[in-house]
């Protein structure tokens, strides 16, 4: 079995900071892509970033420059440093990995956590 699970998320206002994590466990083999989207209410749910096993990043338009994706490879972790953020920003963010299963390693499940609450007052 393996699980995605979220921590981080809470109330902050307009302008302010968080620090969201993402600890898989498991049965994990190996990691490759991981990263994070999020869900506005009444909205379809979005990428935000993602990270490869390799280090490379890509941001959704709207957060580049703000947000900050980053993976600790032994700890089967990553985080999103999220800055300046804004109202519009309000959502659950939800944690997705691209990961292959010891003893299936020729499979690549995706998998996501169950979310985590970020609300931006204004």
């Amino acid at each position: 079995q393996v699980q995605l699970v979220e921590s981080g998320g809470e109330l902050v206002q307009a302008g302010g900071s968080l620090r969201l994590s993402c600890a898989a466990s498991g049965n994990i083999f190996s990691i490759n892509a991981i990263g994070w989207y999020r869900q506005a209410l009444g909205k379809q749910r979005e990428l935000v970033a993602v990270i490869t096993s390799g280090g490379s990043t890509n941001y959704a338009d709207s957060v580049k420059g703000r947000f900050t994706i980053s993976r600790d490879n032994a700890k089967n972790t990553v985080y999103l440093q999220m800055n300046s953020l804004k109202p519009e920003e309000t959502a659950v963010y939800y944690c997705n990995a691209d990961l292959n299963i010891i003893g299936i390693r020729s499979v690549t499940y995706n998998y996501w956590g169950k979310g985590t609450q970020v609300t931006v007052s204004s």
